[in-house]
């Protein structure tokens, strides 16, 4: 054998390596390529669904959030409309108090205190209602300061009786604000 036909069968065998090498260098760029792309869109689904999931959550706190600011403009005045008929009740229970049917309801008053802390009672009323309850043969004792109504205490002051008309609304709040938040 000859050296050209030994540098020629070199130079082929170079030739083959390279374009082995070449070949695999594409396989491998191509297998590359690929999972790159499916690697980008995996990323991209993840994130494409995390960005989605982010709005739905965001969406979601708006609206309950909205709910909620709803729901207080909505209790804010519904109290303020209670408030307002209470105010209501208050101004017409100072007329009641200033109307003849007024001295019927101190009587009853004073009948229901008898019956529950017995025959001898101590009331206690405003100034203006004195003078009905001694008609009545009750023994008054301090003036208070109220709408109307009595407090009523038994002879030896251990028990007491409060129905002012204060205290009749606030005992019986929850059943007033019922009925008028059925009539709202």
């Amino acid at each position: 054998m000859s050296i050209e036909t030994f540098l020629l069968e070199i130079e082929n065998r170079k030739k083959r390596e390279i374009e082995s090498l070449e070949k695999d260098l594409g396989e491998k760029k191509a297998k590359l390529q690929a999972e790159m792309n499916h690697t980008v869109k995996e990323i991209q689904e993840r994130f494409a669904n995390e960005a989605r999931v982010k709005a739905e959550r965001e969406h979601s706190r708006l609206i309950e959030a909205a709910k909620l600011q709803a729901k207080k403009i909505i209790f804010d005045a519904i109290n303020s409309n209670m408030q307002s008929a209470f105010n209501v009740i208050k101004q017409e229970i100072e007329t009641y108090a200033k109307s003849p049917q007024y001295k019927k309801a101190l009587e009853t008053m004073v009948d229901t205190s008898k019956k529950k802390l017995g025959k001898t009672i101590v009331v206690h009323c405003r100034e203006e209602d004195k003078t009905i309850l001694k008609d009545l043969g009750v023994t008054t004792g301090k003036s208070i300061k109220t709408l109307g109504g009595i407090i009523a205490e038994n002879k030896e002051g251990t028990k007491e009786l409060d129905l002012t008309f204060e205290e009749l609304l606030r005992t019986h709040e929850d059943q007033i604000k019922n009925f008028l938040s059925e009539r709202m």
